[in-house]
């Protein structure tokens, strides 16, 4: 394999973590709206009682997952890949949380953590003016 093969190679190797988050959250923010893969019905109460609270009470899940939407579709492009990333890396945050503090249980936000920091190393030159100051 030539340095050129390799190199080209690299660079497509790097994009999986990004459209891998795009992918997760622009399913899961449509299938809030669409309903279109089936919810889990079996949950501890404390679980039933925040998704009761946040998804049926108010629009606090409905801003988050067009916030989802909306993210994962700027990921897809390069150009908007680090705005993207800004909007759901706190999302992802908040599904650790929820996890770790709510359902004690770790789960796909663990990995969708490690996504998005590798996400964000690999687009590290979108964010040197925040990190340097400049």
């Amino acid at each position: 394999m030539s340095n050129q093969n390799f190199k080209k190679m690299q660079t497509h190797l790097k994009q999986i973590p990004v459209y891998l988050l795009a992918l997760v959250f622009i399913v899961f923010g449509l299938n809030f709206f669409m309903n279109f893969m089936a919810m889990p019905t079996e949950m501890p109460q404390l679980q039933k009682d925040f998704m009761n609270v946040f998804a049926m009470q108010s629009k606090y899940m409905t801003t988050v997952k067009v916030l989802e939407i909306i993210g994962g579709v700027l990921l897809i492009f390069p150009r908007t890949r680090a705005i993207g990333l800004c909007i759901i890396v706190p999302i992802v945050v908040n599904i650790l949380f929820f996890e770790l503090f709510i359902a004690k249980a770790v789960g796909i936000g663990a990995a969708l953590l490690v996504l998005s920091i590798l996400a964000i190393y690999f687009n590290k030159e979108k964010f040197s003016s925040i990190i340097n100051g400049k």
